[in-house]
């Protein structure tokens, strides 16, 4: 009788303490992923504002439009993570979410690339979703022919350009040849008959979206310790783009006057033609 006393007394301090270890593993806070408790994840940083500017002081202006594609070694940090972690998201995932929010507007693409017609986070998702009717014939016999629907729906990993909307300009009061980004473009890479092709999706106005741009993280390949984000990228300007346009009397892109590696050269012509300026004017 004691020897079972002894048993249930063991028993019921086991079952205690196995109690309290369940609740002290639910009561202790989760790992620390990284150095610090941060994780080195999400920061509220606010973007550096733009010199004061007079109209009277811009001597000199031209508008250039470029591209930056995802696919190059430089700009991948702008096409991954694919799937967000740890407070990183690529960009198209950082523009989606801000517009599904409504902290910025997008605007329907122009002819013009102006901002004219806003769009919501819906009707950029609907426009991307189309259903195609098909007819198969059945490999068996009777080989009969049926009907099938091919739903497409809207796939952000396929974005992967941005084109740029920028005013080079020279400020006679600080004597500096500056830039500043007006609109950036997601371009979405579609195939058809083998071939790739870009379909601009919208227009963002980028002073408007430079307070998310400047909260959302960027992989720095260099050190993991500097965080970047989005806002720094283009302030700094760390990509590697090419000109497909600079503002014209006709009004035309590159590829419309010229194909190959002459518009290879053209576009170099018209980033040469801005640093030339500049050097001139401190020629004597």
């Amino acid at each position: 009788m004691k020897k079972l006393s002894i048993l249930l007394i063991l028993f019921s301090l086991m079952m205690i303490g196995a109690n309290t270890s369940a609740q002290a593993q639910i009561l202790d806070e989760p790992p620390v992923d990284g150095l610090f408790e941060d994780g080195g994840g999400f920061i509220n940083t606010r973007p550096v504002p733009y010199p004061p500017l007079r109209k009277a002081d811009v001597m000199w202006q031209r508008r250039i439009w470029r591209t930056v594609d995802m696919r190059q070694k430089m700009n991948q940090a702008f096409y991954y993570p694919l799937e967000p972690h740890n407070h990183w998201r690529s960009f198209i995932t950082v523009i989606l979410d801000a517009l599904k929010e409504g902290s910025i507007t997008a605007y329907d693409i122009s002819p013009t690339d102006e901002f004219l017609v806003p769009l919501t986070h819906r009707e950029i998702i609907n426009r991307q979703v189309d259903t195609l009717h098909n007819t198969f014939k059945r490999p068996y016999p009777p080989y009969d022919e049926y009907d099938s629907l091919i739903f497409t729906i809207f796939d952000d990993t396929k974005v992967m350009r941005i084109r740029i909307k920028e005013d080079w300009y020279f400020d006679k009061q600080r004597s500096q040849m500056l830039v500043r980004i007006i609109g950036i473009c997601p371009v979405m890479m579609k195939e058809l008959g083998g071939e790739e092709f870009p379909e601009p999706l919208f227009w963002i106005y980028f002073p408007e979206a430079r307070p998310i741009l400047a909260k959302a993280l960027v992989y720095n390949r260099h050190n993991d310790a500097m965080r970047l984000t989005y806002d720094d990228v283009f302030w700094k300007r760390i990509f590697e783009s090419y000109v497909y346009k600079e503002s014209n009397v006709y009004d035309r892109k590159i590829a419309e006057y010229a194909s190959g590696i002459d518009a290879l050269y053209e576009s170099e012509r018209i980033k040469d033609e801005i640093f030339t300026f500049e050097n001139d004017l401190w020629e004597y």
